[in-house]
């Protein structure tokens, strides 16, 4: 099975929108990759859940999905039966039963990590001085400003709801940690990637790599493109 048959769908994470994964869009596409970024509207993990069945209703044949931060846990709510392998970009992948906060926090939070807390309509929105400090430190100033500018709030409703069997326990994934992650502690993410026995790359990147270092997501995706469809 050629990569044309391939689709890849892309799953943005908290205080991001599917932009965020345009250095990561721009690259597949140019080798004949159909790629799609599906649009959580992050108000519930339900109402995401749906934004990505959506999407994979509109790709035709197999299917690699790959999620980065909050969009991990999403990726694994699936059951399309397109889906033949996941990656995980510094993301969150609670087991059954766990929800995403659990996950989140169940390591001391970075020193430079924001403090979040919802505002008057209960939605949770990054602090502006965040995203240079902890979402993406290596990011240039033009990176940041339009990280900043698209963010999508996040509802309490999105990591407060309990996993059901997550597909990474039926599919081949990979995860990509991030060892200068300031938002999701590097012991965390390795603690997730070794309990779904994922094929682990781990680079000395920040959070949002998919925007900082997206040759080594791209070469992730590509992996995941080449084995999945010759298993």
């Amino acid at each position: 099975m050629s990569h044309e048959n391939v689709s890849v769908v892309l799953v943005h994470g908290a205080w991001a929108d599917g932009s965020s994964w345009a250095k990561v869009i721009a690259p597949l596409a140019a080798e004949g990759v159909r790629v799609l970024a599906a649009p959580l509207p992050l108000t519930s993990f339900a109402e995401d859940t749906a934004a990505l069945e959506r999407t994979l209703e509109r790709v035709p044949g197999p299917v690699v999905l790959a999620g980065h931060a909050y969009g991990g846990a999403v990726i694994a709510a699936t059951r399309s039966e397109k889906v033949k392998a996941l990656v995980y970009v510094s993301a969150l992948a609670p087991d059954e039963g766990e929800t995403v906060a659990e996950v989140f926090y169940r390591a001391k939070p970075h020193p430079l990590a924001p403090k979040l807390a919802p505002d008057q309509h209960g939605l949770i929105y990054l602090p502006d001085e965040a995203f240079a400090a902890a979402f993406a430190q290596n990011a240039s100033a033009e990176e940041l400003a339009v990280l900043s500018a698209v963010q999508r709030p996040l509802s309490p409703a999105c990591i407060s709801v309990r996993m059901n069997r997550p597909l990474w326990k039926d599919r081949p994934s990979w995860f990509l940690i991030a060892e200068q992650d300031r938002m999701i502690v590097h012991e965390t993410q390795r603690f997730i990637a070794e309990r779904m026995r994922a094929r682990v790359r781990s680079h000395p990147v920040d959070h949002t790599s998919i925007v900082t270092a997206p040759g080594l997501v791209v070469d992730i995706i590509r992996e995941a493109i080449r084995e999945a469809t010759t298993s």
